[in-house]
């Protein structure tokens, strides 16, 4: 369909409700019933004055075949040549209904729409000046004598229904760029989202496999480690080395298997909590030179949800694992204390320690495990904190809050 600016655009058929051009349905209503209205008034007005005429049967068969053009216009299709010869057809047989009966001057007003609808500015207004010339015409000549309101009204008419149709396509124009403006932004946001989602899901896949089997791994490696430099020494704890290196790699098979399904914990899917998880993890990770205790303080006020549960968990796992691989510890401590609005887990070792400060300038080249940490504690939206020092060991305390009743 032509723009006022000439420009076409990806509307469908002219009447369609649906077409994309932007006009109100309901001015095309009242376009439309306009229309009928005003050429069955002027047939009614010639017909009750000019019964007697011959030329009446003209007059009516042209109405009709008026009509009939007017009603037409969804069928004549997207081509301008169609939409050209059809406007003609209608302009003319307009100019024959006029000369035999001026009163149909009045269906003008219509007609100047549907020329600047389907015409471009400069054809259009050459349409829009030759049906004015005609109605005021065709009004003085229906008056019998000179009148200058009829001579000024028909251009004024004009010029009110040009400015009523530029104001209304400048609108239509704005609201469509604002409506594709909107529906791109809308994709771009969708795309940003499915974006973030991804790395999102990647960060919390890293952090599983880290806290899980990538700290199992490590250990195998230590185990496997320590009884090859002991095997001809003293194969009694190699052998025994050997068998916690498996019983890892089986605790190992259980998690992966467990990712598959739903990337719950092991240690939480027997059903016990997070008590006898914290527990079965201080038992599992006790060896020869790292005495690892668990204590429980108070009751949870109020149940405590499964992603708080399996979070806590695998902060435990993961600062187990640094005093493990980092600290030269001979003791940790897992202390799990419920408050009344909160949980804390406190991580405490008697290692070497480190300065925390220096590992937040470097950017945390320790490993992955303490940014992982930081990281699942702000998704709870609670607080970490760490203090330590060199030679004074290190305290981790995770605070993460319950959920309202």
């Amino acid at each position: 369909m032509a723009r006022w600016d000439g420009t076409e655009t990806a509307a469908g058929p002219a009447g369609d409700p649906g077409t994309a051009d932007g006009e109100a349905r309901w001015f095309r209503v009242l376009l439309h019933a306009g229309f009928f209205l005003l050429l069955g008034s002027s047939l009614t007005r010639f017909l009750m004055r000019h019964t007697g005429d011959g030329i009446a049967p003209w007059v009516v068969a042209l109405s009709a075949v008026l009509a009939a053009l007017y009603v037409a216009e969804p069928a004549i299709g997207d081509e301008r040549r169609h939409r050209h010869l059809w406007l003609g057809a209608c302009a003319a047989v307009w100019v024959a209904l006029v000369l035999l009966a001026p009163s149909f001057a009045w269906c003008s007003i219509p007609l100047f729409y549907l020329g600047l609808r389907h015409l471009r500015p400069p054809a259009a207004g050459v349409l829009v000046g030759l049906l004015t010339v005609v109605s005021v015409t065709a009004q003085l000549r229906l008056a019998g004598r000179f009148e200058f309101d009829l001579l000024l009204a028909p251009p004024a008419v004009a010029a009110i229904c040009v400015a009523v149709f530029v104001r209304m396509d400048e609108q239509t124009r704005r609201q469509r760029e604002l409506i594709a403006d909107l529906v791109r932004t809308r994709r771009e946001l969708a795309a940003t989202e499915r974006r973030e989602g991804t790395l999102a899901e990647r960060q919390r896949l890293s952090m599983e496999i880290h806290d899980s089997l990538a700290q199992g791994l490590s250990s195998q490696r230590m185990l496997l480690q320590a009884a090859d430099r002991t095997w001809r020494s003293d194969p009694a704890t190699a052998h025994r080395h050997v068998r916690a290196a498996g019983e890892i790699a089986e605790r190992n098979l259980t998690e992966a298997r467990r990712f598959v399904h739903d990337l719950a914990p092991a240690d939480l899917a027997g059903g016990g909590g997070l008590d006898e998880a914290l527990r079965a993890l201080a038992r599992r990770e006790s060896t020869a030179g790292l005495a690892v205790r668990c204590h429980i303080e108070g009751a949870p006020p109020r149940r405590v949800p499964d992603r708080v549960q399996s979070a806590l968990l695998r902060i435990a796992q993961g600062a187990l694992a640094n005093v493990r691989e980092h600290a030269a510890a001979r003791t940790a401590a897992l202390t799990l204390t419920y408050l009344d609005d909160q949980v804390v887990l406190d991580v405490a070792d008697d290692g070497r320690g480190f300065d925390p400060a220096a590992v937040r300038a470097d950017g945390g080249v320790r490993g992955h495990g303490l940014p992982a940490i930081r990281t699942r504690t702000d998704q709870l939206g609670g607080t970490l904190t760490v203090e330590s020092a060199p030679g004074e060991g290190t305290v981790l305390s995770a605070a993460v809050p319950l959920p309202a009743v």
